[in-house]
């Protein structure tokens, strides 16, 4: 179904009090986050399941100033891969964008909305949420309250016996750990499924013996290779390293990015995230936001994390991430449309002419930072397929298009 046909709107999905049988939505449901549902979920996951709140804070929010640029919609790209040149309009609905925010030099220049999302509602930013929770991780590391060379388990000694025990803190934050685990979407006894049986806050099946919280299941994971070896993407990397951040600060990664971003950043709302069935937040996917705070954020990371004056992130912080990883390891992940990239601190950084990074989550969810362009892209979409190699090849391209022309 094209991007129009299965808006979740028009389908009618939860739609009526009650609604009817065959549209209601429970997250009990086998189906209840794959296509054309997931197009209603992504944006109301806090009505099927327990989330704990992030809070802007009590002061006013600062809106962006706004000027908008229509011309946006006519700007040209040919996809990776080849094909028929696309406009940014028609990537779009190509994408099932729910919505999308252009920044330049820290002003709105475009803006759009469809589907489950308008500019007051929030949605599920997925794996970008990894690049939050890296973020944070990246800042305790420059403050030196987190020594990225320490091993695991000194810092949380209750996965000594795990496949993290013996890497070190900067292998969890690059994702360069030796771990047993799939992350295949596609395949359905893949570890992933596991692992969100384990975090799955409802109460478990007759004769379940899994583990039931994020926690317990991290302690389960076996090693495979050798730490430092070679880029491998698992989201259970960034549940170990919200756990290492929740022990060394005491705080869990909800209550931190709030006390130290979210609500020091002018956010115009509250986000939340997932919790598993101890209350503990989803640090490798959980967070949901309002789109115009998503690229608050990509700002802050354009910006060196000052915002009105006062730094809210060591410069360290972003210099890290914005210097990138070990690329020889990247590639050995076999990201065919990514060569040349990079992961450092949970963000996949391009190494192109303009130093761009971004943050990414399945189903299309991005922030894209420009310094060049001085350009920050923030999207929210629901595509049919998790995998971000389905809308890369009209997203990557589209991205450095509208940054050239905003060079212009």
């Amino acid at each position: 179904m094209s991007a129009e046909a299965s808006d979740p709107v028009k389908l009618g999905w939860m739609i009526g009090a009650p609604p009817p049988p065959d549209k209601i939505i429970r997250f009990s449901d086998p189906d209840y986050f794959s296509f054309p549902k997931l197009r209603w979920t992504v944006c109301h996951f806090r009505q099927l399941m327990p989330t704990v709140g992030v809070s802007r804070g009590l002061g006013a929010p600062i809106p962006f100033e706004r000027k908008i640029d229509d011309r946006i919609d006519a700007v040209t790209f040919t996809p990776l891969g080849g094909g028929a040149p696309m406009t940014w309009a028609q990537s779009l609905s190509a994408n099932y964008t729910d919505g999308i925010v252009v920044l330049h030099d820290g002003v709105i220049v475009y803006e759009r909305y469809a589907g489950c999302l308008d500019d007051a509602g929030k949605h599920g930013a997925m794996s970008v949420t990894k690049s939050l929770t890296g973020l944070l991780g990246e800042m305790l590391v420059a403050e030196g309250k987190l020594d990225e060379t320490a091993k695991v388990a000194t810092i949380v000694p209750e996965l000594a016996k795990s496949a993290f025990g013996d890497a070190t803190a900067r292998q969890v934050l690059d994702m360069t750990t030796g771990l047993r685990y799939s992350e295949d979407y596609s395949d359905p006894d893949a570890d992933v499924w596991r692992h969100g049986a384990a975090g799955n806050p409802l109460p478990k099946p007759e004769g379940y013996t899994g583990p039931r919280s994020y926690f317990e299941y991290l302690e389960t994971v076996a090693k495979e290779g050798e730490h430092g070896a070679a880029f491998g993407y698992k989201t259970i990397n960034t549940d170990a390293l919200g756990w290492i951040i929740a022990r060394v600060t005491g705080k869990s990664v909800a209550d931190l990015l709030a006390e130290r971003i979210w609500g020091q950043m002018g956010a115009e709302q509250d986000a939340y995230y997932t919790v598993d069935s101890i209350g503990t937040p989803f640090a490798g996917g959980g967070l949901n936001a309002g789109l115009s705070d998503l690229a608050r954020i990509g700002q802050l990371m354009l910006d060196d994390g000052v915002f009105d004056g006062r730094r809210l992130i060591p410069k360290a912080a972003i210099d890290s991430i914005r210097a990138g990883g070990d690329k020889a390891a990247f590639s050995k992940a076999g990201y065919t449309l990514l060569d040349g990239w990079s992961y450092r601190g949970m963000w996949w950084v391009t190494h192109n002419e303009d130093g761009a990074f971004m943050a990414r989550g399945v189903h299309g969810q991005a922030i894209y930072v420009d310094p060049k362009a001085r350009m920050v892209i923030a999207r929210f979409a629901s595509t049919p397929q998790a995998g971000n190699a389905a809308n890369d090849p009209t997203s990557l391209p589209a991205y450095d298009a509208v940054a050239k022309y905003l060079m212009k």
